[in-house]
């Protein structure tokens, strides 16, 4: 009689336990909570460099969690020159003390320039966080693996020189946009010099350089006949008067005013997190959303700017006000300095907003599904404008919207918004691409 023998591997042999596929998100929401806190109020954090900021703590927090996750693995071999460590073998780790280190030294490492009051903000959540039952060698084994990758990650980010610390040169004062007829120039009532027009030579995660460049905009037209001109009557039409729902939808989405709210990428954030919450998911789930939409945000981002600052088309104030009516403002304002009709301080051409919510939208329908209802509850309770919660169909609805709200604020062309869209659907795709799962 003959008996057969199961080899097992020795137990220092066996990797770490999945344990992130079974804990709750509470620690990874928490942390994106506070980083639309934090968002908000940092100086310099413009719209492309939160989503920079974004991707690079979804990147480290991703790669701190997938050693635990059943589903999801390592993408640090598709970035060149990122190297990662990784976890003992045989050893017990626990992925929520291990998260919660990677997102203190993440936040802290890209927010150097908050305030003392937001600083504390971050200590005080990350001692919160650090109350757990875990012994005393594991404790201690998975804060030094997050603290560890979490440094891998921000040597990696300081290595894009473009990137690296741009909240320190939003306005460059050597930057000098071209002359001419429908080329952008500052514009008032406040004439803020450029907003980051060296971004395009961020380094991206998955953008080439084909996908950095938008398609053609249109020429140049005052013909009343043209379709350029269609588009600026289009905006002045739409404005004059701005129904009250075409108002709730413009200031819904806007997220334009620094210290308001946080900014159009951080929004993308903010739905995340609620889908998270409706859905309950698990913590390697929710670390691997926000990676996802983080890396399509900065990405989309440096392709937007790029473009901006390549075609350097004026915005529609300009347009408008020689083409049709020199008395037509924006309908977009400003509640803490006062200012009314504002647009955003760079070209219009494609839309960022645009951009932002097609990349966004793109990812998250990739991971819940083509027919996603949700409300979006970012703004409720809101009193400097209209924060009623509205309701959705799909994430790519809500892109949709996203964008049409830049036309009835007066603040982009139609072909702004459709190009930021072609440009955001493609990018996220891209990162959907990505091999995320096992």
């Amino acid at each position: 009689m003959s008996a057969t023998v199961s080899c097992q591997p020795p137990k220092e042999d066996v990797s770490p336990a999945f344990t992130a596929s079974t804990t709750d998100a509470s620690v990874a929401l928490q942390w994106m909570d506070l980083f639309l806190i934090i968002d908000r109020y940092a100086p310099g954090y413009r719209p492309p460099v939160a989503a920079r900021a974004l991707a690079y703590i979804g990147l480290a927090t991703y790669e701190t969690m997938v050693p635990g996750s059943a589903h999801y693995q390592s993408i640090a071999n598709k970035l060149a020159g990122l190297t990662v460590p990784k976890p003992e073998t045989g050893k017990s780790y626990r992925w929520e003390v291990a998260l919660n280190e990677s997102y203190y030294q993440m936040m802290k490492g890209l927010f150097p320039q908050v305030s003392l009051r937001d600083k504390a903000k971050m200590d005080s959540l990350y001692a919160k966080l650090n109350a757990t039952t875990a012994t005393t060698e594991e404790l201690s084994r998975s804060r030094k693996f997050g603290e560890a990758i979490a440094a891998a990650v921000m040597a990696y980010s300081k290595t894009d020189v473009a990137g690296d610390a741009a909240y320190l040169r939003n306005n460059p004062v050597d930057y000098v946009p071209p002359k001419g007829t429908g080329k952008w120039q500052p514009t008032a009532p406040d004439f803020t010099r450029a907003l980051l027009p060296y971004w395009g030579k961020v380094r991206t995660f998955v953008a080439s350089e084909s996908d950095k460049l938008a398609k053609e905009p249109l020429n140049y037209s005052s013909n009343i006949k043209s379709t350029l001109f269609a588009q600026g009557l289009e905006i002045y039409t739409a404005t004059t008067p701005l129904t009250s729902e075409e108002q709730w939808i413009g200031e819904f989405w806007s997220d334009d005013i620094y210290q308001l709210t946080f900014e159009p990428a951080g929004r993308w954030i903010a739905i995340a997190c609620a889908v998270i919450r409706q859905e309950n998911a698990s913590l390697d789930k929710a670390v691997y959303t926000f990676a996802k939409v983080g890396m399509s945000l900065s990405d989309v981002g440096v392709a937007c700017w790029n473009s901006k600052y390549i075609y350097n088309i004026e915005r529609p104030i300009h347009y408008i006000q020689r083409t049709i009516d020199p008395t037509w403002r924006t309908r977009l304002n400003n509640p803490i300095s006062i200012m009314v009709g504002i647009t955003p301080p760079f070209p219009s051409y494609p839309s960022g907003h645009s951009c932002f919510g097609a990349a966004a939208a793109e990812v998250l329908t990739d991971i819940y599904g083509t027919a996603y209802a949700m409300t979006d509850r970012c703004h409720e309770g809101r009193t400097e404008f209209k924060g009623k919660p509205r309701s959705f169909n799909s994430f790519y609805e809500m892109a949709q919207e996203n964008a049409y709200s830049r036309i009835v604020l007066g603040v982009h062309y139609r072909m702004d918004c459709e190009e930021g869209l072609r440009m955001g659907y493609a990018i996220g795709r891209k990162v959907n691409q990505l091999a995320w799962e096992k």
